[in-house]
């Protein structure tokens, strides 16, 4: 599928839930893990799709600060799988013009995980193209409450809102969220963020959404009339 950016608006920040990990793997059999590890490859197909797109910011939910309740064998896999794949496409990552950033809660992390996400955010820096932040161990209301706190002990009783959006772990807006695999809710994901989103829902488990299926949706959100409260003259 084919997208002219001269009639096409693409949003500036997407989005995406990545959903369906699991199901698409037991449909054909495999074990969650493999799921996983294939979804955990697809962040890098798209983010490679959306900076070939023109999008700014791409934010994927990861990994959320609810999911520590899954069984012990899937969130030890997530917690391990990162570490020992990253020696595999390191350098992919450091040679892309793609800028890493992680988003989210740092406490509960590993001292191997938190190593890695700080060398590929200082290896990632001065790059020059799409923002990848990765919601890893985050969660919306943890966010917010996070964003009070600093801004109580910084001694601000009245915060503006630019305050806010100042102290909260996403700084940007976003236009467009995609969920995949059916499921028609925010789970406790960029709720501030997505005051004036839009949302499209797939059913496409998440390792199979490709670059086409990106396009549609994008296609589809510029079919939306976005008003932010107001009218159109």
């Amino acid at each position: 599928m084919y997208i002219n950016k001269k009639n096409i608006e693409v949003p500036k920040h997407l989005a995406i839930i990545l959903d369906g990990n699991g199901r698409w793997a037991k449909k054909r059999g495999l074990p969650r893990t493999f799921g996983h590890y294939q979804g955990g490859l697809n962040v890098g197909r798209i983010a490679t799709a959306a900076d070939e797109l023109g999008i700014s910011v791409l934010t994927v939910y990861a990994f959320s600060t609810e999911n520590w309740k899954r069984p012990k064998e899937e969130v030890d896999y997530l917690m391990t799988t990162p570490i020992k794949e990253f020696g595999k496409y390191k350098d992919k990552i450091i040679n892309s013009n793609i800028v890493f950033k992680h988003v989210g809660r740092r406490n509960e992390l590993s001292k191997e995980i938190l190593e890695l996400i700080d060398y590929l955010e200082e290896q990632t820096k001065d790059h020059k193209g799409l923002l990848l932040q990765v919601a890893f161990n985050y969660g919306s209301y943890d966010e917010l409450l996070t964003a009070y706190r600093k801004l109580i002990e910084k001694g601000v009783t009245d915060p503006s809102e630019q305050d806010i959006w100042d102290s909260l772990y996403v700084k940007q807006p976003v236009d467009l969220l995609i969920r995949t695999s059916g499921e028609q809710r925010l789970s406790n994901y960029l709720l501030w963020q997505m005051s004036y989103a839009e949302m499209y829902f797939t059913k496409v488990h998440w390792p199979a959404f490709n670059k086409r299926r990106l396009i549609k949706a994008i296609k589809h959100y510029n079919k939306r009339d976005r008003r932010y409260g107001g009218l159109k003259k």
